[in-house]
């Protein structure tokens, strides 16, 4: 870390919640916080990137705006290359002067797990939105400030080891992104879903805030540490108080995580969104709440376990069956119901991943291990299905489950990726890490005592089997085109002219069977965006030990 700008003789005041005691300060001491500039750098770089972004978008002409994309991009990749030098996991700073253990930004190895994910996630959601910037559907220079700015609070929040930073972070994470769901300029629904997304958000947020001033209330302090330490002995008369700020401080997570009831904004928000964003709000906007969640409740709320474990069981049993059970219900004919299905689906996941959660409160902070590995196999699986449905959306804007079918004649690579990765989501082979995912979860709830929420999911994972190989075997189906004549070709009494003849007279179509319509150019971002979700996916498949030794290890230090 680098020494102190700033030294000070003065007399300090420090304040507790007995009083106010005044000590003489250290001649040598000093009350300016160090910083310690590569720790912070995965979190600052994009935001200092989005200001470049901001400031080139004002010289650039509309011909040379698509470099602002690429500019993004190189920001977002040497921001991940930046989680390379702090891999040893043992970094803290803005720490107390008088008490160095308590610091509001700590680079652990949980820490840089969920920033590899948020600016992973953040460099395929670029990917997927460089063409759609490109070909002026989204004005780029906004656009890509927002996505920046959005994935620098992503970034920052789990590694905010305060409850202000904590809230900071959540909402520099959250409002640009509800500009983002909006910007598609005389859109009605993407107005309309920025609006609920927005209105709800603040709503929990305002609570969330609430909750906070109680929980300082009742310990003098915002750092978690600090806040863990005092509510193991606090005062009788402000127990209540307390109590009540626990459970107010995590209703603004569980609306990130869209858990029941706190899910009802989803299914609008993606229909709305462009659908870079959409993919983007169910992996990195989900790893925001799930952070938030970790954090408070296994670091700052141990002592009030027996009150939030059992509310995240429940929330985790209502929030996977709600969710499957909305998807279940997704016509294959009706309007964008392709991003309907994995709208309630993200849902139906978030249920599975609050189960470690809960069993942190019975089994120790080790059960995170299980969430944050389900949390990597889910964010390269989700975002690869969206990525393929950005492909579709091109041709097919409305995006049905329905036009869906025959895609495996149409883009036969396009449609292999997206079958394994709603096999992964299944959990079904050859998707083997969406199985192995799901165990660890499973192992988690029964090490637990959770016998009855491991019952839950299970016939959860089963009911979730029905939407996702539905979805799988309309790939493969033949195009609606090639059936009559299939048909009228099989009940033909002959082979020969005669029988051909029928046929096309039947038909009123060529003996052969429909050819398949020739596709579109795919832009180059896009192939690389599936091909990179897809590569992943098959490693993590081909090696799940890589992504399930977080699920048996402890990410946070002792």
């Amino acid at each position: 870390m680098t020494p102190a700008a700033a030294t000070t003789t003065a007399t300090t005041t420090a304040t507790t919640t007995a009083g106010t005691v005044t000590t003489a300060a250290d001649p040598g001491a000093s009350l300016v916080q160090t910083v310690d500039w590569l720790a912070i750098a995965p979190a600052a770089l994009p935001a200092a990137v989005a200001l470049v972004v901001l400031v080139a978008d004002l010289f650039l002409s509309e011909r040379n705006k698509p470099l602002l994309g690429w500019l993004s991009l190189a920001g977002l990749a040497a921001s991940t290359a930046l989680l390379l030098p702090l891999r040893s996991g043992d970094r803290s700073t803005f720490c107390l002067t008088d008490a160095p253990q308590a610091c509001s930004y700590t680079a652990d190895h949980f820490t840089l797990v969920i920033q590899f994910l948020v600016l992973a996630g953040a460099l395929v959601t670029a990917l997927l939105s460089v063409a759609e910037t490109r070909e002026g559907g989204l004005p780029a220079g906004e656009f890509w400030f927002l996505l920046l700015s959005s994935v620098a609070g992503a970034a920052l929040l789990p590694a905010s080891r305060d409850l202000a930073t904590l809230i900071v972070a959540l909402e520099v994470a959250s409002l640009p992104a509800f500009a983002l769901v909006g910007l598609r300029r005389g859109d009605r629904l993407s107005s309309e879903a920025a609006l609920k997304f927005f209105l709800s958000s603040v709503t929990a947020t305002a609570v969330s805030l609430l909750g906070v001033s109680f929980v300082y209330a009742a310990t003098g302090t915002l750092h978690l540490t600090e806040v863990a330490a005092r509510l193991d002995d606090v005062p009788a008369q402000l127990d209540t108080l307390a109590m009540a700020g626990v459970a107010l401080t995590l209703v603004g997570f569980a609306f990130k995580t869209a858990a029941v009831p706190f899910h009802f904004w989803v299914p609008d928000t993606y229909v709305g969104a462009p659908l870079p964003i959409a993919g983007y709000l169910s992996v990195i906007g989900k790893a925001v709440g799930f952070t938030g969640l970790i954090l408070v409740t296994v670091i700052a709320f141990p002592a009030y376990s027996d009150i939030w474990g059992p509310a995240l069981a429940v929330l985790a049993a209502l929030t996977m069956t709600i969710g499957n059970a909305a998807a279940l219900r997704q016509a294959p004919d009706r309007a964008h119901s392709a991003v309907r299905l994995l709208a309630w689906s993200s849902v139906g996941q978030a249920g599975y991943l609050l189960v470690p959660i809960a069993a942190a409160a019975y089994s120790g902070r080790d059960a995170i291990g299980s969430t944050v590995a389900y949390a990597l196999m889910y964010a390269a699986v989700n975002l690869g299905a969206f990525a393929v449905a950005a492909l579709v959306a091109r041709t097919r804007p409305l995006n049905r489950i329905s036009d869906y079918r025959g895609l495996y004649a149409e883009r036969p690579a396009a449609a292999l990726a997206l079958a394994f990765f709603l096999l992964c989501l299944a959990g079904l082979p050859p998707g083997i890490i969406g199985l192995f995912a799901k165990v660890t979860v499973f192992q988690a709830a029964v090490d637990a005592g959770l016998g009855w929420l491991a019952v839950v999911m299970a016939v959860n994972v089963v009911v979730a089997l029905y939407y996702y190989l539905q979805w799988t075997a309309v790939l493969f189906r033949s195009p609606e085109g090639a059936e009559a004549p299939e048909r009228a070709l099989a009940a033909a009494p002959g082979t020969g002219a005669e029988g051909g003849a029928a046929v096309a007279v039947a038909t009123r179509a060529p003996v052969t069977t429909a050819p398949v319509p020739v596709a579109a150019r795919v832009p180059v971002p896009i192939t690389l965006a599936i091909a990179s979700t897809g590569i992943v996916s098959l490693i993590l498949s081909g090696a799940p030990q890589a992504v399930l030794r977080f699920a048996a290890t402890s990410l946070f230090p002792h």
